[in-house]
C-alpha cells in the first residue's frame, strides 16, 4: 500500500475512545490512500461550543439540536474546540438522538462522495456499518490521559494530570453508556491497542492492517 496507489470510493472507519491516537492515525491513512479525511468529533465539538456560547446546557435537547442544524464550515475552525470543557460538551450533545440524526446524513454524504477515512466513535457501527475496513483504536486510560495532558501543555493550557485522567474516565463512561450509538467496536472491527506504541509505530501497524484487509 503506498501513496502512489490511491484508492477511490473506499470508506475506512476508525473508531475509539478519546486520546487513543485515532485522529493522527486516520489523518495519515487518508493521506497515504489519497482519500478525504473527516474528524467527525469536530461536528460534536462544534455543536457543543455553539450550545455553550448560547448560554445553554449541552444536555438541553432543543438547544443542542438547533446548534447541530445551524453548523457552518466556520464552526470547525474555532480555536476553542479542544480541552476538558469542549470534550465534555461534545460528549453530552453526542448522547442526544436528535443531534446524531441531524449530523448523520452530513457524515454519510461526505464519505459516499469520493470515499473517505472517518474517525469517531460510531463510524463502523452506525455511520458506515458497511465499510470494508473498520479499525477500533484503543489504549489504557492512563496512557491516554498522559497524551491528553501533554497535548494541553503543548498548547499552553495548565492542567492537573489527575484531573485529566478523571475527566477522561468520566467521558469514557458517558460515551460507552449512552443509549444511542454507544462507543464500542463493530463486530468485524480490527482492534489496535496503541498503549505501547508511538504515533509512527501505531501508523505502521494500522497501515499493515488496512493493507491486509484490502489485499494491497
Amino acid at each position: 500500500m503506498s501513496a502512489a496507489a490511491p484508492l477511490a470510493g473506499v470508506v475506512i472507519a476508525v473508531d475509539g475512545p478519546a486520546a487513543a491516537g485515532k485522529g493522527t492515525l486516520a489523518r495519515r491513512l487518508a493521506a497515504e490512500l489519497g482519500l478525504p479525511y473527516l474528524d467527525t468529533g469536530l461536528l460534536y465539538r462544534a455543536t457543543g461550543r455553539r450550545v455553550l456560547e448560547g448560554g445553554a446546557d449541552p444536555r438541553d435537547v432543543f438547544a443542542a439540536e438547533a446548534a447541530a442544524r445551524a453548523l457552518t464550515a466556520a464552526d470547525f475552525t474555532r480555536p476553542d474546540l479542544r480541552g476538558p470543557e469542549a470534550d465534555m460538551a461534545a460528549s453530552a450533545v453526542a448522547a442526544i438522538p436528535a443531534v446524531r440524526a441531524a449530523l448523520l446524513d452530513w457524515q454519510r454524504d461526505f464519505g459516499r462522495t469520493h470515499g473517505a477515512v472517518l474517525d469517531g466513535r460510531d463510524i463502523g457501527t452506525v455511520v458506515f456499518p458497511e465499510a470494508p475496513v473498520k479499525l477500533f483504536v484503543t489504549a489504557s486510560a492512563e496512557q491516554r490521559a498522559h497524551r491528553r495532558w501533554m497535548e494541553l501543555l503543548a498548547r499552553g493550557v495548565a492542567a492537573d494530570p489527575d484531573a485529566v485522567l478523571s475527566e477522561l474516565r468520566a467521558r469514557d463512561a458517558q460515551d460507552s453508556s449512552r443509549a444511542v450509538a454507544p462507543l464500542k467496536p463493530a463486530a468485524d472491527a480490527l482492534t489496535l491497542d496503541t498503549t505501547a506504541l508511538d504515533a509512527e509505530a501505531a501508523f505502521q501497524a494500522a497501515r499493515a492492517l488496512v493493507a491486509a484487509k484490502l489485499g494491497r
